[in-house]
């Protein structure tokens, strides 16, 4: 087993972590926890990098953004199936607490939800080029690592790639929904997700929540 790498450093965002299975139009979530965006020391390099890490873990420290924290990790086995280079953490310890400053938002910032209020919320798809430019600190924005099972008949076949969500207020001034996602299937085959899959999903909220 790797010998585990010490960090320290601030959290400059943190959003949920949670992976997208597809299959066809089919889809499925598992949210596994949240991903640090941290700014410091990793090892003996200072530069940005992220960190996953559990649910029990954010329940226990009730991580934000502009927190100093430390601890130690390993770095992920298989990339395709995270958004994070790191995960396994331990020792995990926080050096001090967030500064808070008043703002108006877009983004969101402050303690991400508990992970069932974003599985309640459910999601819109969320551009590329917004989400780089203004929503890599917003606490409702959510970069998946996404397996796409290409044909049932042989589900060894597989595809992985990185989609961009929303779980935000539907009123974000902000807010772009980019092009729609395209899911490659047997025989050459492709579904485009249609805008109505969207709306669908997020029916039950209002435009403010």
């Amino acid at each position: 087993m790797s010998s585990k790498i010490i960090f320290m450093g601030n959290i400059t965002s943190i959003q949920p972590r949670i992976r997208l299975l597809r299959s066809f139009d089919e889809r499925h979530h598992n949210y596994l926890g949240y991903v640090l965006r941290i700014n410091g020391i990793i090892g003996e390099d200072n530069r940005e990098f992220n960190i996953a890490i559990g649910k029990g873990a954010h329940e226990k420290h009730k991580l934000e953004a502009g927190q100093k924290i430390c601890g130690e990790c390993l770095p992920v086995e298989n990339l395709q199936l995270e958004t994070a280079k790191y995960y396994k953490v331990s020792k995990l310890k926080k050096l001090d607490q967030a500064k808070r400053i008043s703002f108006s938002p877009p983004p969101w910032l402050g303690i991400p939800e508990p992970l069932p209020v974003y599985r309640e919320r459910r999601h819109r798809r969320l551009s590329s080029v917004t989400y780089d430019k203004c929503c890599t600190s917003c606490i409702w924005g959510c970069r998946m690592a996404v397996e796409i099972i290409v044909d049932h008949w042989n589900p060894h076949l597989k595809k992985y790639r990185y989609e961009i969500f929303c779980y935000g207020p539907k009123s974000c001034s902000i807010y772009k929904a980019g092009p729609k996602r395209k899911v490659p299937g047997r025989n050459g085959m492709s579904y485009e997700e249609p805008d109505w899959v969207d709306e669908e999903e997020t029916a039950h909220r209002g435009p403010d929540d």
